[in-house]
């Protein structure tokens, strides 16, 4: 049994900043990538970027300039800071990890339930 979380979101105003966090609990035995998605209204899921173990990021092309990805290992948590939001930011945030959970087998990809981020005036 293994639950992600996020936590962080609400209504941001356009340029403000925000900072979502995520973390893993249950019956966890190693942790290897974590990272985030977002989905806004009627539109597919959109990957934001992920972070390994040994904290080496990668961005979506769209995501590079604003958003930074971190982790902290022994917390088992994942971060996504946003700033100089737009109103094109309002989604759905929602991270992910690569879990082992039972040392004999295989790791699995696991989902938090998401967070809402909304940027307005």
């Amino acid at each position: 049994q293994v639950h992600l979380v996020e936590s962080g979101g609400g209504l941001v105003q356009p340029g403000g900043s925000l900072k979502l966090s995520c973390v893993a609990s249950g019956r966890i035995y190693r942790i290897y990538g974590m990272g985030w998605y977002r989905q806004a209204p009627e539109k597919s899921r959109e990957l934001v970027g992920f972070i390994t173990s040994a904290h080496s990021v990668t961005y979506a092309p769209s995501m590079k300039d604003r958003f930074t990805i971190s982790r902290d290992n022994n917390k088992n948590m994942v971060y996504l800071e946003i700033n100089q939001m737009k109103p094109e930011d309002t989604a759905v945030y929602r991270c992910y990890a690569e879990i082992v959970s039972d040392p004999e087998q295989l790791s699995d990809n696991y989902w938090g339930q998401g967070t809402q981020v909304t940027v307005s005036s």
